[in-house]
């Protein structure tokens, strides 16, 4: 789970991690009192959407010489102006591709005059399976630009669980950033609060760029992106009050509802397995036989009807898929449960589009008998590969 900027930063400053003063809005009037509460004489207009390169980004409605999502204004007059540009207009960066991303809220953050600009990351190392500190002295800059053109910029290093963070994790923050007296000091304090940050929430990641040095000395969270490992959610209760449901993806919503693991993708042939590893095993094959997965959808092992129903319904509410594959291993999942879920959701949604269904494991007989005898245009298979080159030969068939 993902949330906006100013949700970050408030998070942070509540573990005690410096970040400006600001203000969420939701209309231009709530933009323009936020800056009357700030003390000026800068202000900072930030469109708030689960993407990055907002700065950079233009918005469709406006014209080409319009400026990003990211504005200064010094006067309430500017605020105002800058937050009627942005609030309902749809906005496109670098990561939300050409569709781009509705503004539906605002943050209204006081300026700072910056000295210099830093990259500061912490993120899971899945090889090390402990929390990894990122830091560079290139702020303000994508990462992945620095790691691919100057990567001895990056430092990177992990925090034994077992001793948590200690004062030397700090020192080598301050030293990858260069700093020394004083800053060095807030470098050390900082890195020590965003790590209690990750640990106390449950992050899967936290990103702060920049981390910024102002002109009077401080060392201040201009910018922070702040991701949560779901499975976690339970002990957070409160976290969960702050998802933006119109920022996600409608079927990856309704697939978490049932607790469905669905990842939509820019394919035509729609997807259905159970367990993660065949389920990316699906995705290949069918890509080897030229055709692209429209999705990844894995009903896990304990499916009942309902929620294969389910998982059927959100593949179908793709208008890109033109093909349907459902690849089953029963082992926990029975093949006859896979049956009926995928009868009554074709039935349900007026199937229109190709079906291909490969089953194996538990109750396989009864399952194949159940869509033998459904009266619905199924095309059984054999195999995976057998499998592949059906839909594919069907996807191609229809066009």
């Amino acid at each position: 789970m993902n949330i906006h900027e100013y949700q970050a930063k408030e998070l942070l400053a509540k573990f005690g991690v410096p970040v400006p003063a600001g203000y969420a809005a939701l209309s231009v009037e709530e933009a323009v009192e936020a800056s009357k509460k700030l003390p000026g004489p800068l202000y900072v207009v930030k469109a708030q959407i689960h993407a990055g390169g907002r700065g950079k980004g233009k918005f469709k409605e406006l014209g080409p010489d319009a400026k990003g999502g990211v504005r200064l204004a010094r006067t309430a007059e500017e605020v105002r102006a800058a937050a009627a540009d942005m609030l309902g207009n749809t906005l496109v960066t670098v990561q939300t591709g050409d569709a781009g991303k509705q503004v539906n809220r605002l943050y209204v953050t006081d300026g700072v005059d910056i000295a210099h600009e830093f990259y500061l990351a912490l993120l899971v190392d899945r090889v090390t399976g402990r929390v990894a500190f990122v830091v560079s002295t290139e702020g303000g800059m994508d990462i992945e630009t620095v790691a691919h053109d100057t990567p001895e910029k990056i430092h990177t290093f992990d925090v034994d669980p077992a001793t948590g963070f200690m004062p030397h994790h700090g020192r080598a923050v301050a030293n990858a950033l260069g700093l020394t007296g004083d800053l060095a000091k807030q470098a050390q304090r900082l890195a020590g609060k965003v790590y209690d940050t990750f640990l106390g929430t449950d992050a899967a990641q936290i990103e702060i760029n920049p981390l910024a040095v102002t002109d009077d000395g401080k060392l201040m969270v201009l910018d922070a992106k702040v991701g949560f490992d779901s499975n976690a959610s339970f002990r957070h209760k409160d976290l969960l009050d702050l998802r933006d449901e119109t920022e996600e993806d409608p079927q990856e919503l309704e697939a978490s509802k049932y607790d469905l693991a669905y990842i939509k993708l820019d394919g035509n042939i729609g997807c259905m397995v159970n367990g993660a590893g065949l389920a990316m095993a699906t995705m290949d094959i069918i890509k080897l036989n030229g055709e692209f997965p429209a999705n990844f959808l894995d009903v896990g092992g304990g499916a009942n009807k309902e929620k294969v129903t389910a998982a059927f319904k959100i593949i179908l509410s793709d208008p890109a898929v033109k093909g349907i594959l459902v690849n089953i291993f029963g082992g926990i999942m029975r093949c006859d449960i896979i049956a009926e879920g995928i009868v009554a959701a074709a039935k349900e949604v007026n199937l229109s589009v190709p079906l291909v269904v490969r089953l194996e494991g538990t109750n396989v007989d009864k399952g194949k008998e159940i869509l033998a005898n459904s009266g619905l245009a199924i095309v059984p298979a054999n195999d995976l590969g057998d499998a592949a080159k059906k839909i594919v030969a069907e996807v191609r068939k229809a066009a």
